[in-house]
Formats: structure tokens, sequence, C-alpha cells
């Protein structure tokens, strides 16, 4: 119950900060999401240290803030048709980190892009996803639609919790993340269907059909985004991502859910053939 009881109040007090970040609009947003991204590339340099293993520090801060900043909604349309300055700003990342490693190369080169790359598309990449669905389509629906993937990961955490805790038998992904079950699986869906099937029943913005479908869709991702983070950590033999957060590992240990039940609601409200 300790357990428990410090899981509801750090997600609780999470869960009102990113409300009231993401309320205020981008200007709040943005030094936010720059912070985070700043600190889950350290947590992840961190990890990489502890296992011998070099990226372009300076590249991925600079890289990162750019991929921040290209994802504010007020940048004009790119010239290209199709395109988005967020591809652009990657490209060019990808791009450079070759370069440099061609006219000066360390040791293991192609081993210092391939994580360079991943960690600016994990953290910064996914993070940009948070700015672009807070004015999907615009800054008043967008705060409803940014209250979904919140609201509904929330309650898949505490609906997988209790499942998991009263009901949990077979593992779901044991070499992963052994404390996570099917059973828990299923109460983080059910938990995270009622949460989204009642605010789009009041809001009157979805069928219970599209209720259902997103709610599958953003339990798995927030599921996914979870054993993503162990699976990162385990490989890197390392228990918790950082310590930024005493008693609660680092940053990318709480957000780690988020980064992809957010790009997953984006692409649900752009893709969804049910839209009307």
């Amino acid at each position: 119950m300790e357990s428990l009881s410090s899981r509801v109040l750090t997600s609780v007090v999470g869960f009102a900060i990113i409300s009231v970040v993401v309320w205020i609009g981008w200007w709040a947003m943005l030094p936010a999401l720059l912070f985070v991204s700043v600190m889950g590339l350290f947590e992840y340099i961190r990890m990489l240290d502890r296992n011998d293993i070099d990226v372009r520090r300076v590249s991925l801060g600079v890289f990162a803030v750019a991929l921040i900043l290209a994802s504010l909604p007020m940048w004009p349309q790119t010239p290209w048709p199709g395109g988005s300055w967020r591809e652009a700003v990657m490209t060019v990342a990808v791009a450079y980190l070759l370069v440099i490693e061609v006219i000066r190369p360390g040791e293991r080169p192609l081993e210092r892009i391939v994580y360079s790359v991943f960690g600016l598309l994990y953290i910064p990449w996914l993070l940009g996803y948070f700015l672009m669905l807070r004015y999907s389509p615009d800054a008043g629906d967008g705060l409803l639609y940014f209250a979904l993937p919140l609201l509904a990961t929330f309650a898949a955490d505490i609906g997988a919790y209790f499942m998991g805790y009263l009901f949990g038998r077979r593992k779901l992904a044991p070499e992963v993340s052994p404390g996570k079950t099917v059973e828990g699986a299923i109460g983080g869906l059910i938990a995270s269907f009622v949460i989204v099937l009642a605010l789009t029943t009041v809001t009157g913005i979805w069928s219970p059909l599209e209720a259902l479908l997103y709610s599958i869709l953003v339990a798995s991702a927030s599921q996914l985004g979870d054993l993503s983070e162990s699976l990162i950590k385990r490989s890197l033999n390392t228990k918790d991502s950082g310590n930024s957060l005493p008693g609660h590992g680092g940053f990318l240990d709480r957000i780690d859910s988020l980064l992809f039940a957010v790009p997953a609601t984006y692409l649900f409200l752009h893709i969804n053939i049910f839209t009307h």
C-alpha cells in the first residue's frame, strides 16, 4: 500500500503540473519541454556512460532544442509540400552526425551515430508531439484532446496496478519487465476506456466505438512506452534512468508512458477514419 500511495501521489502531482502547463499554452510548454528534453538526454547520456558508450553530446543538445522549437505551431508552412520543419531538422541532424564522423572519426563511429540519432528520436522528437497535439486542430479543441492521453494514461497506470496486484498471474514481458502482467494490461485498458468514454460522451466529440478504438491504442502505447524504457534500462544495466526526482527515479521514468501515448493520440486524430 505504501508503494501504491507513492505511485498515486506521484501521478497526481505530475498530472496537476502538466495540466497547468498545458492549459497556459505554448509559451509555458516550450521552456518546460526544453527543460525535460535536456534532463532526459542528460539521463540517457549518463546511462550510456556507465556502459562506455559515447555520443556527440553538444550536437545532441543543439539538435534537441532545434527539434522542440521546430514543433511550435506558429511556424509558417514549409516551402515544400507535405513536409515539416521537424523533418528538416532531423534530416540535418542525421547528415551532420554522419559528416562529423567522416571528418573526425573516433572509436566505434557507427555506434556513436546510432546512439546519438536514437537519443534524438526517443526524447526531443517524441516530446515535440506535445506541442503539436496541444494545438490540434486549434488552441481550444487541442486542450481537450491533450486531456485524453493524460487522463487515459493516468487511469491505465492505476488500473494496471490494481488488476496486476489482485489478479496478475501471466507475465506480459518477463524478460523486459518481470512485474508486468497480462491481467494488469487488461485492467489498464478497461480503466482507460471508462475514462475516455466518460470524457468523450460528455463533450460529444466521439462515438463509443471511437472511444474504444482510441482506448485500445492509447493503453497499448502507454504500456509500450513503459516497456520500451524498461528495455533501454535493462540493455544498459541500469535500474533507474536517473535520480533527478528523489524516490521516483529520473524524468524518463516518469514520462515514459506519455512519450508514446501523446504521439499516438496525435496520429489517431489525423488518421481516424471515423472522423466526420
